[in-house]
């Protein structure tokens, strides 16, 4: 990625860093690339031995354990942040589970009330918590990005659970953007196509969401990573002042088609 200075002297967290292929480490390398400075968190030991080559490789020094279903380990997080950094500018939340067991096969007889309520708690109320958290680290405004994916607004074969947290989630983005933005802080959701990660590799079908989605896109080719880590960039830097409560589909205009193309009727 072309180095540049965007994100000179912004510091920023960055949660959902898990190998090489995971979109936040996408978006932290192009964060990287513009000059920011950025704290990563992780959970468990196993995770941490993967995120710290990448970590390193581009200057990242703070890698922070964090459970986001915890509050005393996210009280935890947030005092190193502040120790480490002071304040903040920007943090990409890119945080999301479900149980593998209900993203295949029908939504209704699948999903349990404690998997669907784990689910909410990881995938939507975690932003809530961490917007909350953050948003007394940024005395000088800042920005707050999201990762959802399109099952929030139609139905997705197998996505289930994870389509209806999706879809709170850029409710919550709404919500925090209006309750946040007279302090400064602008709040946006990336809607990113189908791409190999490990999220997709837990639901049932994820290649043909691949295939699919390159199949009906308008551009006809895959969701890249440099298009979201892009977007990123722009909504955590100053070119994106003004914009806040959005959900930005980087997804080849998969989202606005309606039928695929048929070819021409005989």
């Amino acid at each position: 990625m072309p180095k540049g200075e965007l994100m000179k002297g912004k510091k920023g967290l960055v949660m959902g860093v898990a190998n090489s292929n995971s979109i936040a480490w996408g978006i932290a390398s192009q964060l990287a690339a513009q000059g920011a400075e950025m704290a990563f968190t992780y959970l468990g030991e196993g995770l941490e031995r993967r995120v710290r080559p990448l970590a390193e490789s581009i200057g990242v020094k703070h890698l922070i354990p964090a459970d986001v279903t915890d509050d005393a380990s996210m009280d935890a997080a947030f005092d190193q942040i502040e120790q480490a950094f002071g304040q903040l500018d920007f943090v990409v939340h890119s945080v999301a589970f479900a149980n593998k067991d209900e993203l295949k096969g029908s939504f209704v007889d699948n999903t349990s009330r404690d998997s669907f309520l784990l689910a909410m708690n990881i995938s939507c109320f975690s932003f809530v918590d961490v917007a909350r958290r953050a948003a007394r680290l940024m005395p000088n405004g800042g920005s707050l990005v999201t990762m959802t994916y399109l099952g929030s607004e139609r139905a997705i074969p197998n996505y289930n659970t994870m389509g209806v947290a999706k879809a709170a989630l850029e409710a919550a983005t709404r919500y925090i953007a209006r309750d946040l933005g007279p302090k400064g802080i602008r709040v946006n959701a990336i809607s990113a196509g189908a791409m190999r990660t490990l999220s997709l590799a837990g639901i049932s079908g994820g290649r043909g969401m691949l295939a699919q989605g390159r199949a009906f896109s308008a551009m006809k080719e895959d969701t890249s990573m440099e298009g979201v880590a892009g977007c990123a960039l722009w909504l955590c830097s100053d070119l994106g002042l003004s914009t806040t409560g959005e959900v930005v589909h980087v997804d080849a205009g998969f989202h606005m088609m309606g039928l695929p193309d048929g070819g021409d009727e005989g």
